[in-house]
Formats: structure tokens, C-alpha cells, sequence
């Protein structure tokens, strides 16, 4: 980061900024890449590129976009949304194809549903990923229904790693994908939007609009290029290491785990008495996560925790536990 070349991106000249919206974009199979500080701006920018006010968007009732973004598809974008149920955070097609309205043939009573949005791997899930089959069948609707269709896709990687398929495969029928830099693949703070020429240039826009330009920002941009470059096939050693810690805690007393929700780097764990109270005797013997609700605990394994950091957090849990 320190020798990052670095020009000015806000007038388009920044080398390394260039270099990793490129490399993006290529893994992914896409034409144009966009550097923006954070995946909430990265899905913020993106509806609001592919919609009107007054639109309606399509997404898990609890995906990222709709749970912890401040509420933004309707603030900055003017959009209503459509909220599917989902099984561990993944949508099933039939439902999607449900939920699209049209304002046409209704009289005008209807919005326009013109965005599907779809989160892989899904966060409030437990990490759990889709099905290359179910990702082509939601695209074909998208299609069908005159919907662009993009994906939240944060941990993109994780799911590349858990599924066996390529980045490519996995984002070829989305008009937009956003991927984060931070995460398990552990860059400071970044994501990159990426789509065709022309959605970039709009989406550039509204980068704009929202205050996202940055100057030198090559530094940052220089941390994604090395994340991509190192850290992508480590990421299998987070999935087994969150693995492993699920099996050590699925046979404690007061815990309960759904072992198939399990597939990469998160342990959603749901817990018979507070998970405020577990997180905060976690926390005195330096085992940190989150309390999500009343009952449950979300753990995520990264690649700043080795094999002797799962089993001493094991052994907390247990100690805990027998209390």
C-alpha cells in the first residue's frame, strides 16, 4: 500500500485503482469494474443504476440490502420492495417469479418490479450458498419478466470455494455483481461493482452523487490487489476451520447448530439462553462474535485465526457451557 502508484480517481487517472477494477471485472467475466468504499455503497449504487423511483426491487426478507443498509433502497433510490421468505437465506425461484408486479395491465396500481437482488453467500443465512442450477433458473425469470437481476455478492469467493464452480460461472446471468475486498479476503475496506461499460459509466454517476470519488485511492485499491492475489485459495482453510469449530460445539448442552447450513466461513449457533449473556462471557476468555436476536450467535472464521485459535475457542465454548 505504501508503494502504490497512485494518480487521482475521482478524474479517472489513478493506475492501481484501474488495475484492480480490471482484474475484478476479468475474473468475473464482466466488461467495466468500479472502485467504491464499502459493499452497502457498491448495492446502493447499483439499484439506484438500474431503477426509477417509484420501482420495486425483489430480495430475501433477510438479505443485507434489506436488513442492515439503512434503509437506502428507499432513501437514495425511491424504491419499494418486494420481500421473499427464504430457506437459510436463499431464495427459491418460483417465489421470485411470484413476487414480480408490473405496473402494466393493472391500471397503474402496481409499481414496476425492475430489480431482482440476490445475496451469495447469504450473511443471515450462516453463510450458505446457491446452487449454479438455481442461480441460472432465477436469471431465465429475470429475463422472462424484463428484471435486471443483481447480487450482492460480499463473499463472493466463499461461495466459489464451497460450490467448486468459477466466479464466472457463478455471476453469468447477473447484470451486476458486487464483490468485497474486506471479508475473508482481508483487505482493509473496499468493494468493486462491476456490470457492462454503460452500467459502469451510470453507476461512476452516482458514485459521484453519493460522495463515494476518492482521490488517491490507489492505496486502498493496492491492499484488493494483493487480497486477490494471496488470499483467495486460503479461503478454503476458513471453511474448514469453521467447520471444525461446529462440530465441537453442535454436541454442547444449551447449543444447537444446523450442521447443512455450514457450508463456508460462518457458524450461526442458536443458543437456550441469552446469546447476549454467551457473548459476553465469550468475550472475557477473548473469543469474539456476534449476538444476533435473543438466541443466536454468529461466529465467522477469517484469516487472522489459525487451527490453535479453533481449538481454544472450542474449549471456551465447552468451558462455558458446563456453567
Amino acid at each position: 500500500m505504501a508503494r502504490a502508484e497512485v494518480g487521482d480517481d475521482v478524474n479517472g487517472d489513478d493506475p492501481t485503482v484501474i488495475r484492480l477494477q480490471e482484474e475484478v471485472a476479468g475474473l468475473l467475466g464482466m466488461e467495466a469494474g468500479l472502485f467504491v468504499p464499502s459493499g452497502t455503497m457498491s448495492n446502493a449504487v447499483a439499484v439506484r443504476t438500474h431503477t426509477q423511483p417509484g420501482d420495486e426491487i425483489i430480495a430475501e426478507e433477510q438479505s443485507h440490502l434489506y436488513v442492515y443498509e439503512g434503509g437506502g433502497y428507499a432513501a437514495l433510490s425511491g424504491c419499494s420492495i418486494a420481500l421473499l421468505p427464504g430457506n437459510h437465506g436463499l431464495v427459491n425461484p418460483t417465489e421470485v417469479k411470484k413476487r414480480i408486479r408490473k405496473s402494466a395491465g393493472s391500471q397503474s396500481h402496481f409499481p414496476n418490479a425492475s430489480l431482482i437482488c440476490l445475496e451469495n453467500t447469504s450473511n443471515r443465512g450462516g453463510g450458505t450458498c446457491y446452487s449454479l442450477d438455481t442461480l441460472n433458473e432465477i436469471g431465465e425469470i429475470a429475463r422472462e419478466n424484463d428484471c435486471r437481476i443483481h447480487l450482492d455478492g460480499a463473499r463472493l469467493f466463499n461461495a466459489v470455494v464451497a460450490t467448486g464452480n468459477s466466479a464466472a460461472e457463478l455471476v453469468a446471468m447477473f447484470d451486476s455483481v458486487s464483490v468485497c475486498l474486506s471479508k475473508g479476503l482481508g483487505a482493509p475496506v473496499g468493494s468493486v461493482l462491476v456490470g457492462t461499460k454503460p452500467f459502469i459509466e451510470e453507476a461512476h454517476r452516482w458514485r459521484k452523487m453519493f460522495g463515494g470519488g476518492m482521490r488517491q485511492s490507489g492505496i486502498l485499491a493496492a491492499a484488493g490487489l494483493y487480497a486477490l492475489d494471496h488470499n483467495l485459495d486460503r479461503l478454503k482453510e476458513d471453511h474448514q476451520h469453521a467447520r471444525e469449530l461446529a462440530e465441537s460445539i453442535q454436541v454442547l448442552h444449551g447449543l444447537h447448530i444446523s450442521m447443512d447450513t455450514v457450508e463456508s466461513n460462518m457458524v450461526y449457533i442458536q443458543t437456550e439462553e441469552s446469546a447476549v449473556q454467551w457473548k459476553q462471557q465469550l468475550e472475557e476468555k477473548g473469543v469474539l462474535c456476534f449476538a444476533l436476536g435473543e438466541n443466536t450467535l454468529r461466529v465467522v472464521t477469517h484469516l487472522h485465526i489459525d487451527e490453535e485459535q479453533i481449538e481454544q475457542a472450542g474449549k471456551v465454548f465447552t468451558e462455558i457451557s458446563r456453567k
